[in-house]
């Protein structure tokens, strides 16, 4: 995640950035971030969930989509546009479902760390996920083979379900029976 492109930009510049780029850009409030262009081990693990969880939710009343896809999230607590563009997200709520972006909270948001990114997704992301109510936030270390799970609690904060390095099964709460084994995730 590299430093914000400028101070401020309203949301029709970002959209004009965009416009000119193929990087992922996300934009929180006025200011813009620039995603890292995702490593192979990345772009693998990314490939392994997205069919697993693709799969697991066929015939279901939730999808899944993959990066590149925006996400502007949306609550009525909160204020203020921000438009993020997780690894992975599923969504149950499909009445957000936009021709080309969600607008509401995803139920499950995935997050796959680059070394340039990990304080964004792992301080950042977290927070501002669960200020909009995400219920359920992997983040997924392909550096150190880890994967962490968080879901919100009755008072709305993030409490760490799990936490597996390089095996186990990391197991959903809020999709119920969906599981993935660390060894096939990170080989």
């Amino acid at each position: 995640m590299s430093f914000p492109e400028q101070d401020f930009v309203s949301l029709e510049e970002f959209y004009k950035m965009r416009e000119n780029t193929e990087r992922i850009l996300e934009y929180i409030d006025g200011i813009v971030f620039m995603s890292p262009s995702p490593s192979t081990k990345h772009q693998r693990i990314s490939g392994r969930l997205h069919a697993k969880l693709f799969n697991f939710l066929e015939g279901k009343d939730c999808e899944v989509f993959h990066a590149p896809f925006d996400i502007e999230l949306k609550n009525d607590k909160m204020e203020g546009t921000k438009i993020v563009v997780p690894d992975l997200s599923v969504i149950c709520d499909k009445s957000g479902l936009m021709e080309n972006k969600f607008v509401g909270v995803p139920t499950l948001i995935i997050e796959i760390l680059s070394p340039s990114n990990q304080s964004h997704d792992l301080v950042f992301k977290l927070n501002l996920y669960m200020q909009y109510g995400v219920n359920e936030y992997w983040i997924v270390n392909p550096m150190l083979n880890i994967v962490q799970i968080y879901s919100l609690n009755d008072e709305g904060q993030y409490q760490q379900l799990d936490a597996l390095k390089e095996k186990g099964i990391a197991r959903s709460e809020v999709l119920k029976g969906f599981q993935i084994n660390l060894e096939d995730l990170f080989k």
